[in-house]
């Protein structure tokens, strides 16, 4: 079956009580309906990082605030984009005020390819920030 067609099996774990109880105020902080679905987001948030180690397909949001008016940067950060085309699914483009943009560019590919497009936007003179939001393409989790 794939990911999310099997049915539900429940497990017991034996955990420090003081250790669940900052878990349980963790899950209430963050609006989690339960204690299962917050172990749930757990396992699926290691098998993304594993993903990520082992050199999958994932897909990712690389996200970027720069200042517009720096000389030429938003030719730059397009050139490099197109470069890298065959990563890139999506790019939105906001303007956050009258000196700041932010840009997110929605990739898929192999981790070392998405991190490499994203140090070479980071690189870029102007980008104030640049960062990696790490997902998976859903296929194995």
């Amino acid at each position: 079956m794939g990911a999310g067609m099997a049915g539900l099996t429940r497990f017991s774990v034996s955990i420090d009580e003081t250790l669940l109880a900052q878990f349980d105020r963790q899950a209430a902080r963050e609006g989690c309906p339960t204690r299962s679905k917050a172990v749930a987001d757990l396992i699926r948030d290691s098998l993304v990082r594993q993903e990520w180690k082992t050199g999958r397909e994932v897909a990712a949001a690389i996200v970027m605030v720069y200042d517009h008016h720096k000389h030429d940067l938003a030719h730059r950060l397009t050139h490099i984009q197109h470069e890298h085309h065959k990563l890139i699914l999506s790019t939105q483009h906001i303007h956050l005020d009258h000196d700041n943009c932010l840009e997110i560019v929605v990739v898929r590919g192999r981790p070392s390819a998405v991190e490499g497009l994203a140090n070479l936007l980071k690189a870029t003179k102007g980008v104030k920030f640049c960062s990696v939001a790490a997902a998976s393409t859903g296929a194995n989790i």
